[in-house]
């Protein structure tokens, strides 16, 4: 164990080297005088949901899916021609619909009325 002789500063400020600079700390104050100072993460209350077991298992199977199905490269050009042929079938769809409603039997508002 390493021990150092430091002074409280007037603010009561300790200074415990440029290696912890910005670090956060929990001070544990023992007894008058006695304090154990260790490093420390602290997780934000709306960042806890993170640190679940549920959580924790998804990330795991999804690292272990990624490391069975390595990425692949992709080519844009089949991509965009597939997209522009479903574009088509899906006017064509569109368009069919609108000629069936057009073919389909238009009733008289008198005979709905009388």
């Amino acid at each position: 164990m390493k021990v150092s002789v430091k002074v409280v500063g007037a603010s009561g400020q300790i200074s415990l080297g440029k290696e912890y600079a910005g670090r956060q700390v929990l001070v544990e104050e023992s007894g008058f005088g006695v304090w154990t100072v260790r490093t420390a993460t602290v997780v934000p209350d709306n960042e806890r949901w993170l640190h679940t077991q549920e959580v924790s298992a998804g990330l795991s199977r999804s690292l272990a899916w990624a490391a069975e199905n390595p990425a692949q490269p992709t080519d844009l050009s089949t991509i965009k021609r597939k997209l522009e042929r479903d574009e088509t079938s899906s006017a064509k769809r569109e368009r069919a619909k609108g000629e069936s409603r057009s073919q389909q039997p238009r009733v008289s508002k008198k005979l709905v009325h009388s």
